[in-house]
């Protein structure tokens, strides 16, 4: 028999909804299941080490910040998890072509279709679906609990909104294995995955399992340029604006004069300099079985 635990946030956006719906489907499939919720002081993280030897995968109830803070779980445990996407954005499950209702991600999990997936990795710092410099710290400090739960994804727009009439440009050098830049950017967007800041893609074909990482580079520009550009960063169509330089690596090393903070999947975790790195197929996920991972949006 299959059993799992349950990680939920109760503070993600739908956190504290009813569970019922997918706790009715894997129970109708055969899979028993531990709730546990994640708390201030780490006693979940102990709690699924004395459940391990009796689940076979892990579940996380949330969004990308919740599945970002299992990630060290995830990885110490080396089960296959599964997404309830409970978040606001919920990037991963897009990139991974999930269904946005809960029983039927549920339903997915039961099914027992894997993947492989890539994770980055910046000083010490795992993340699923970007790192960043530039606008998108300012974009995560503006995102509070209150702004997700009055807009929703809508929050997204209206903090980069915000955080574009104060943007400030910075000197960064970059190394992108073999490639080198230098120069003023406003922003700096490493991509695992495909989908990012609430639907945005990194790259129209950005995979998260091909083992290599997307560096997308944009330099300083009037704001009514940025805004004309708005569709094409999120369809990922960085070759069609000018300012914009896009690349593809397994290691990118980043210097400023000063340091800066940076942002994986929606929290500030490290600064420059930083050294950013891909850890290939270090994960495996619960996938639909007709879905196609590597081009799902």
């Amino acid at each position: 028999m299959t059993s799992a635990a349950l990680i939920i946030n109760p503070l993600s956006r739908q956190g504290d909804g009813d569970l019922a719906p997918a706790l009715a489907v894997l129970e109708a499939r055969g899979m028993p299941v531990t709730v546990v919720e994640i708390d201030a002081d780490d006693r979940w993280s102990r709690r699924l080490t004395e459940l391990a030897d009796g689940i076979d995968r892990v579940i996380v109830g949330g969004g990308d910040g919740t599945l970002n803070g299992a990630l060290p779980k995830l990885l110490e445990l080396g089960l296959p998890f599964g997404i309830l996407p409970l978040g606001t954005a919920n990037d991963l499950a897009r990139t991974l072509g999930l269904p946005s209702q809960i029983d039927l991600a549920a339903g997915v999990i039961a099914d027992g279709h894997t993947q492989s997936i890539d994770l980055g990795k910046v000083n010490g710092h795992h993340f699923l679906n970007v790192a960043s410099i530039g606008i998108s710290v300012e974009v995560a400090a503006l995102l509070d609990r209150d702004l997700k739960a009055r807009y929703g994804v809508l929050s997204y727009p209206i903090s980069l909104w915000r955080a574009v009439a104060k943007r400030r440009a910075f000197r960064v050098r970059i190394a992108c294995d073999s490639q080198h830049w230098q120069g003023r950017a406003i922003q700096l967007s490493i991509g695992n995955g495909r989908s990012y800041g609430g639907g945005m893609a990194i790259a129209e074909d950005a995979e998260i399992n091909d083992g290599q990482l997307d560096l997308v580079i944009m330099e300083p520009q009037p704001v009514w340029r940025m805004l004309l550009s708005l569709p094409a960063f999120r369809r990922g169509q960085h070759a069609r604006i000018g300012e914009v330089h896009h690349w593809r690596g397994k290691r990118i090393e980043l210097w400023t004069r000063q340091p800066l903070p940076m942002n994986t999947d929606g929290e500030v975790t490290t600064e420059t300099p930083a050294r950013i790195e891909i850890m290939p197929k270090a994960l495996q996920v619960f996938v639909p079985k007709a879905g196609d991972v590597a081009n799902a949006a």
